[in-house]
């Protein structure tokens, strides 16, 4: 039988009664509808049964119906004797940590002491644990008595898991009246993705002044370029004076301009571009571990997905997002989500578009293709258990991965192709 939902939050928030008359109705009314919400549905059932059978026995004279009649409103006031009892409890939730990896182990406890001055009768604990509820019975306790309830929270799969809130609950065993109490507000258990260190030779990147200069010419860097005759606003810090006293004409310099790496890792999240759930989890690992890197070595970053930008200043901001990312279902393609990385990331460097199985090599070449020059086309291709290996497609270099610790050697791969 189905236990109704509704539950007392006296001991969580304090309701302001209002004065006078009036106020004082108001308060009956909602302790009355309080009181109404302990008894169930089969509860209201067994109660209109029991008196129409009672009422039908007597009229018709049937001592069987009468004895039905009985039974049924026993069985209620049984019922209700359970549900009778005070709740002096101080109760407390914590959880060991608030983000863990998947497949580790996550750990929490209630703890339960009893505030009263008087003993009190056994009791049950409900704790909502995601989509499920764990109970545990709570023994009598004396006066100031404590009692603890260890439990352990599966975390075989990516996700934010709700934990709580923790209440008290009086009630009969079937379920018929039953009286909680809520005591705690819920808390959030983050399932972080699995990610593997990349290691320093795997960057990928275009670096700043320590690596390489791009083909575009300016006025003002450090990489010289050639010289140009002086126009009208060139800084005169720049004229090359010898070159000028051999032409007779002021002379400046051009500079190759050096950019700061910028990385965008742009997962796609649609649904049909994976064959399996395993490769969509592959993926954001994948993006994980990229993130990761790039953030441990100063890099600029920019996390998509196909609908939304995914914080990551730091690390803690990075996996929080891939752990609340689910696949969604739209027509936007991958070619979708290189046209968003052109438009709202101006100076990329290096883009990586990651994806699953399902993904044509006609898409991830006319995904490279709308990528802006200059910019470095990369793309992991998830597949699970395939082997490792790396190909060309257009201006797109692409790694076929098949397991998350292929990742740093398949990386280093494309960096050479």
């Amino acid at each position: 039988m189905t236990a109704p939902q509704t539950t007392d939050r006296r001991p969580l928030t304090q309701t302001r009664n209002p004065t006078g008359t009036f106020g004082e109705i108001v308060v009956q009314v909602r302790r009355t509808s309080a009181a109404l919400n302990w008894i169930s549905r089969a509860a209201w059932v067994l109660l209109a049964v029991g008196l129409v059978s009672l009422l039908a026995g007597r009229r018709l004279g049937w001592i069987e119906l009468v004895v039905l009649g009985a039974g049924f409103l026993s069985c209620l006031l049984g019922a209700a004797v359970f549900a009778i009892g005070r709740h002096p409890y101080e109760i407390g939730l914590r959880l060991r940590e608030g983000r863990i990896v998947v497949g580790e182990r996550a750990m929490g406890g209630v703890d339960v002491r009893n505030i009263g001055d008087r003993s009190v009768l056994p009791a049950r604990i409900e704790l909502p644990v995601g989509p499920s509820v764990a109970k545990f019975a709570l023994p009598g306790l004396a006066p100031a008595e404590e009692h603890d309830e260890l439990f352990a929270i599966p975390t075989q799969r990516r996700g934010v898991i709700t934990v709580g809130p923790v209440s008290s609950v009086r009630g009969d065993p079937l379920g018929l009246i039953r009286r909680s109490v809520l005591w705690t507000e819920p808390q959030e258990l983050f399932v972080h993705p699995r990610t593997i260190r990349m290691g320093s030779s795997a960057a990928g990147f275009l670096h700043d002044l320590e690596g390489q200069e791009t083909r575009d010419v300016t006025n003002a860097d450090l990489s010289f370029h050639a010289l140009r005759e002086y126009g009208p606003g060139d800084d005169r810090r720049y004229v090359h004076w010898r070159s000028s006293a051999k032409t007779g004409t002021l002379m400046v310099r051009q500079f190759e301009e050096t950019r700061r790496s910028h990385m965008v890792v742009a997962l796609s999240a649609q649904d049909r571009d994976y064959a399996e759930s395993e490769e969509f989890e592959l993926a954001i690992s994948a993006v994980g571990s990229l993130g990761l890197e790039a953030i441990r070595s100063s890099k600029d970053l920019t996390a998509m997905a196909t609908h939304e930008v995914i914080p990551s200043t730091t690390s803690r901001q990075l996996l929080d997002g891939l752990t609340r990312l689910e696949s969604v279902s739209s027509p936007l393609t991958l070619v979708d989500l290189a046209r968003s990385v052109t438009r709202d990331v101006l100076r990329a460097t290096v883009v990586v578009l990651v994806c699953g199985s399902s993904v044509s090599a006609r898409d991830i070449r006319a995904a490279g293709a709308v990528l802006p020059l200059g910019v470095r086309a990369l793309a992991i291709q998830t597949e699970t258990g395939v082997e490792r290996g790396v190909s060309r497609l257009g201006s797109v270099t692409v790694l076929k991965l098949g397991a998350l610790q292929d990742l740093p050697r398949g990386f280093r791969r494309m960096e050479r192709v």
